[in-house]
């Protein structure tokens, strides 16, 4: 369980304009995760995410819940082989 892995998130719900990367890039960074957060055209928040499976299964936690003014209607997820690819986590702009 606490085996390597790479989580895809789509997070839906009104959660743009309502600092959800900021909370986001919070909980990945105390978890020691590496990835991005970023908003994404359909009104959606997309997380990609490396480290210890338990962790991002905690992170999936704190996507479901938010932050005090988002409205988390569904949070998809697909889990992945990780990439090694990405140095930290971090707020990812267009």
């Amino acid at each position: 369980m606490n085996s390597p892995a790479a989580l895809h998130a789509i997070v839906k719900g009104h959660v743009q304009g309502v600092y959800f990367r900021a909370f986001t890039e919070r909980h990945a960074v105390t978890l020691g995760l590496t990835g991005y957060v970023r908003n994404i055209p359909s009104g959606e928040v997309e997380v990609i995410a490396e480290g210890e499976r338990i962790k991002l299964e905690e992170l999936v936690k704190q996507l479901r819940q938010g932050p005090p003014h988002s409205i988390v209607a569904e949070v998809d997820t697909d889990w992945l082989e990780p990439t090694g690819k990405f140095g930290n986590f971090h707020i990812q702009y267009f």
